[in-house]
C-alpha cells in the first residue's frame, strides 16, 4: 500500500522533535506539503523541515504558542497561505505533561497550563481550521491522545491523563459535527514511546524498564510507530473511517 498525499497541505503542531517530527516527515514523504509548527525549538523545527525538503518535499516553518488564541488564529491563517492551497490535513500533536504533581498538590495555575497545552490547543486550532476545510468540502483532522487516557497515567499525571481522555471524547463529537461537511476526525493514542522529550524529561530509567516489562511485544515504541498510522488517517485509504481512536502500545492496552 502506497499512501499518496500529493497536492495536500498539512499542519502538524509541535513538530520540532519526537512524534511530531516523525509525523511531519512521514506526511512529507507521502507527498504532502507540510507546515512544521514549533513553540521555542526553532532549530529542531528547521531540522524537521530540512528532512522533508531533502526528500524532495515542501515545508514551511511557523512559530506560535498554541495556548494563546490570537497566536492560534495567526498560525492557522499563515499555514493556510503557506502553499497557496489552504489546509487539507491537521494533526493536533502539541501537548505536554508539564510537571508530575498529585491532585492533592495541584495548583490552579499548573492545572490550567496542562489543560491548555493539551486540550484547549486542540479545540481552538481545530476551530480555526474548520472554516477553510468546510469551504473546500473535505479535510482530515487527527488528534493525539495517550494510553494515559485509559489507565490514568503514571504518578502525578492525573490532569494530563484527564486532558487526553477528553481528546477521545472530543474526537467523537467533532467527527459527528463535521461529517456533513466532508471532514473526518480521528485520533491516535500512543503508549510508551521512547526517543521523545516527554519520557526523557518525565520518566526514570526504572520507570522505563517497568513500562517495557508490561508490553506484550517486549519493547518500547518509537516515533515512526506512530507516523504511519497518522498518514493512513490522512489518506483516502481511511475515507470511511471517522470518530475512531487507534491504539499504538505494543499490546499494553487492548480494547
Amino acid at each position: 500500500m502506497k499512501i499518496d498525499l500529493s497536492n495536500k497541505a498539512a499542519l502538524v503542531t509541535g513538530s520540532s522533535g519526537g512524534i511530531g517530527r516523525a509525523i511531519a516527515i512521514e506526511l512529507g514523504g507521502c507527498g504532502a506539503n507540510v507546515v512544521v509548527h514549533y513553540l521555542s525549538n526553532r532549530e529542531g523545527a528547521e531540522e524537521t523541515a530540512g528532512e522533508i525538503r531533502k526528500a524532495g518535499g515542501q515545508a514551511a516553518v511557523i512559530q506560535a504558542d498554541v495556548t494563546d488564541l490570537a497566536q492560534i488564529e495567526r498560525l492557522v491563517a499563515e499555514a493556510e497561505q503557506a502553499f497557496g492551497s489552504g489546509l487539507d490535513i491537521l494533526v493536533n500533536n502539541a501537548g505536554n505533561l508539564v510537571e508530575r504533581r498529585s491532585i492533592e498538590q495541584m495548583t490552579y495555575e499548573l492545572y490550567k497550563e496542562v489543560i491548555d497545552v493539551n486540550l484547549t490547543s486542540t479545540v481552538f486550532v481545530t476551530k480555526a481550521a474548520i472554516p477553510g476545510m468546510k469551504a473546500r468540502g473535505a479535510g482530515s483532522i487527527i488528534n493525539m491522545s495517550s494510553l494515559a487516557a485509559h489507565n490514568g497515567g503514571g504518578p502525578g499525571s492525573g490532569i494530563y491523563a484527564a486532558s487526553k481522555g477528553a481528546i477521545l471524547t472530543l474526537t467523537k463529537s467533532l467527527a459527528k459535527e463535521l461529517a456533513p461537511s466532508g471532514i473526518r476526525v480521528n485520533c491516535v493514542a500512543p503508549g510508551f514511546i521512547e526517543e521523545t522529550k516527554f519520557h526523557a524529561t518525565f520518566t526514570s530509567e526504572e520507570g522505563k524498564r517497568a513500562s517495557i516489562a508490561g508490553i506484550p511485544l517486549g519493547r518500547s515504541g518509537v516515533p515512526n510507530d506512530i507516523s504511519g498510522i497518522v498518514a493512513y488517517f490522512a489518506s483516502s485509504y481511511s475515507s470511511f473511517i471517522t470518530g475512531e481512536t487507534f491504539e499504538i502500545n505494543g499490546g499494553n492496552y487492548m480494547r
